[in-house]
């Protein structure tokens, strides 16, 4: 699994929104989303502290996981 830690260093800046998610990439040039039934009131900034955005990262590097095991072959 990707360390988080060298995601979460710098700064997250917005790629793009569709189908209901708002797309982040982090100066390490990971690419996650962010669920728009997620954010509630809160306000997401075209550019912020990628450390503000963990949770979303490390939802996204599980899943990234869990795709890599489903698709193992035994």
């Amino acid at each position: 699994m990707n360390d988080i830690k060298q995601h979460i260093g710098g700064y997250v800046n917005f790629v793009c929104y569709g189908k209901g998610e708002l797309w982040y990439k982090t100066d390490s040039g990971l690419e996650f989303p962010v669920p728009i039934d997620d954010t509630g009131d809160g306000i997401f900034l075209a550019k912020d502290k990628a450390l503000l955005f963990m949770r979303y990262i490390r939802k996204h590097l599980a899943n990234i996981e869990k795709g890599k095991q489903e698709c193992q072959i035994d």
